[in-house]
């Protein structure tokens, strides 16, 4: 034994010992079923492959997913490729195939799928390592092996089951009791989720063979999950935005939900405070024309949501999974069969009939926290709805961008108003940008796609947003006829501006209002409004703009304050490492604003079909609804 198997095995032995107080969530007397227990007990099966039966949208998903399988048998085992610092997708890839081949292997008993998932767990079993200084790669796998070797348990080979196993104990859990592995237990983001739930199906699946290190893990993971969980509060708004929703609070649910089948209960966790609303969060996230609001390190491309059908039938409130109705009736688990959760779609959701979920009852979310948002729209039923959402929070957010205040919006199924989202991580690193400083000068900062300079908001004197500034929700409207929210932007234009509030608003169902009041310091301020747009732009006149895609319109008007001129500036970005934006423009005015001065910056993005149509005068912000 090396030394730092003594250490590991010397740690793991203290934190047994250390942790077996009776005041834990799990003691010696708890007690759990045999495999398989993992997500789907073995009587759940029957339930299952009836609910399977009886409707064609889960018949076709679960075609969808054997068919993957077929596929997947004809493919070689994951070979440990390490790309950059990650091996994250050697382990995604993993996890998705043995995720998908076991699922198939308990519906159809048909060999050829057991005998594949085998093939892949030895196969990832072998590996040198799973990758413990980037632990997500250690999580991910774990995660994956673990529900593999769950549900092949009884017809796995013994000589099989020890050599996976062992991986599970030795490449997953036992580097995670290593304090240079696991600074992810203080962290309160998606890590902590990701990473506790990789660790806590291991420790599920080799509960018989290693009960008092199984507890520590569970109980650790019981313990420590709280701090991402508690930043949902107080309404469930996600701090580090769509893509990561669909990261962090998948595998929060992940875990929660074997935790239920396991112990038959969650040990208060689905009760924490906001947890069960973010479902509604990420409901209101999705516009008429199926696109996220992508603010922060969110992709481009929204996918099929299985963890919303977990909190519909948590809450009993069917209308959560209303977006992802529409995806799956438009046939999406077509399309998404990369998604390596995508078998847990039919644990959560198998049985709900799609013409039982009616639409959301609210045209209107809003949510407070460390990021807050709002979102709004004319309907959840017309494709052609106007659609508006915008944003508050920090820079200082894990994964945010300079981006308070930004907003984006869609009408007549064309997003007029855009956000650029994410650019590739390894496309930065591989290129040496310290692209995880977000102190105030980092060159994270200096990457396009991440200033305040090219979001749809406001740069004062060509400099960046505070990064310890914070802007927060302070009003909205759920009145039809005037849908709105603002936002306090004093914070991020300190030194600047004495204050600036954003205003945005529905107006009577027809168009959108931007309204802007700031006040500037003792010095003049150059204040550059700007819209990023994917649209053709045609500038008419000094304060009017046409933009125009896909066979419709959207005029932007500038009421005020008079004398402004719309202009556009190129998305070409300066650096090499910058990702090129294709087909996009940046609309805007800029204005010279002298000391101590205050103005009011007034926009209006109305339809084609609104055009002509008398507008409603556009009121100081303080007359606006102040419900928070």
């Amino acid at each position: 034994m090396n030394r730092r198997q003594f250490f590991l095995s010397a740690l793991s032995l203290l934190l047994c010992c250390s942790l077996s107080a009776q005041d834990k969530p799990l003691t010696a007397a708890t007690k759990l079923p045999g495999h398989p227990r993992i997500l789907l007990l073995s009587w759940e099966e029957m339930p299952l492959k009836r609910a399977i039966a009886a409707d064609k949208t889960w018949s076709g998903v679960h075609q969808v997913i054997l068919a993957e399988c077929d596929r997947i048998v004809a493919t070689a085992p994951v070979e440990r490729i390490q790309i950059g610092r990650r091996l994250l997708d050697k382990s995604r890839e993993a996890l998705r195939r043995i995720f998908f081949l076991s699922y198939a292997w308990r519906m159809t008993r048909q060999e050829t799928y057991r005998d594949r998932a085998e093939k892949e767990l030895l196969a990832v079993s072998a590996f040198s390592d799973w990758n413990p200084s980037h632990f997500l790669d250690v999580a991910e796998m774990t995660l994956g092996v673990a529900i593999g070797y769950d549900w092949l348990y009884a017809d796995l080979p013994e000589t099989s089951r020890a050599k996976i196993r062992e991986a599970i104990l030795k490449k997953g859990i036992e580097p995670s009791l290593d304090p240079v592995n696991n600074s992810w237990l203080k962290a309160s983001h998606n890590w902590n989720q990701v990473c506790n739930a990789g660790m806590a199906y291991g420790a599920l699946a080799i509960y018989e063979d290693q009960p008092e290190l199984a507890r520590t893990v569970l109980n650790r993971a019981i313990e420590t999950i709280v701090r991402p969980m508690d930043d949902y509060a107080p309404d469930g708004a996600y701090p580090e935005g769509y893509s990561y929703w669909g990261y962090g609070t998948s595998f929060n649910v992940l875990f929660i939900s074997a935790l239920d089948k396991a112990f038959g209960q969650d040990f208060g966790l689905a009760q924490r405070p906001g947890f069960l609303k973010t479902a509604g969060y990420m409901t209101n996230m999705t516009g008429p024309t199926g696109a996220s609001f992508n603010y922060a390190d969110a992709g481009t491309n929204p996918e099929l949501q299985p963890a919303l059908f977990w909190f519909a039938s948590k809450t009993h409130d069917p209308s959560l999974v209303w977006v992802e109705r529409g995806r799956l009736l438009r046939g999406a688990t077509a399309v998404n069969t990369k998604d390596r959760l995508l078998p847990a779609l039919m644990l959560w959701g198998a049985g709900v009939r799609m013409n039982t979920i009616p639409a959301p009852a609210s045209t209107i979310w809003t949510g407070r926290g460390r990021n807050p948002v709002a979102l709004m729209r004319t309907s959840w039923t017309d494709p052609n709805a106007i659609f508006v959402g915008i944003k508050g929070g920090s820079p200082s957010s894990n994964h945010a961008h300079m981006d308070a205040g930004s907003f984006v919006m869609e009408a007549d199924g064309v997003r007029w108003a855009m956000d650029f989202g994410m650019q590739d991580y390894n496309s930065l690193e591989s290129k040496g940008v310290d692209l995880w400083n977000r102190k105030q000068n980092s060159q994270r900062w200096e990457v396009y796609r991440y200033s305040n300079r090219v979001h749809n908001t406001l740069t004062v004197n060509d400099s960046l947003q505070r990064v310890d500034g914070f802007a927060s929700i302070t009003g909205s409207s759920r009145k039809p006829s005037f849908l709105s929210a603002t936002v306090n932007l004093n914070e991020l234009y300190k030194g600047s501006l004495t204050s600036a509030t954003r205003g945005v608003a529905i107006v009577d169902q027809r168009y959108v209002v931007v309204r802007d009041e700031i006040t500037t310091a003792a010095a003049p301020a150059r204040v550059r409004w700007t819209m990023l747009t994917g649209t053709d732009v045609k500038l008419l006149g000094k304060n009017r703009a046409e933009l125009t895609k896909a066979g419709k319109k959207l005029i932007v008007e500038v009421p005020e304050p008079a004398g402004i001129t719309l202009q556009t500036w190129p998305t070409s970005p300066p650096h090499d490492y910058d990702a090129p934006n294709p087909g996009t423009t940046l609309l805007g005015f800029e204005l010279t604003m002298p000391a101590s001065s205050a103005s009011a910056l007034t926009v209006l993005l109305v339809p084609e079909n609104a055009a002509d149509q008398p507008k409603t005068p556009v009121s100081a912000l303080r007359a606006w609804p102040s419900q928070p």
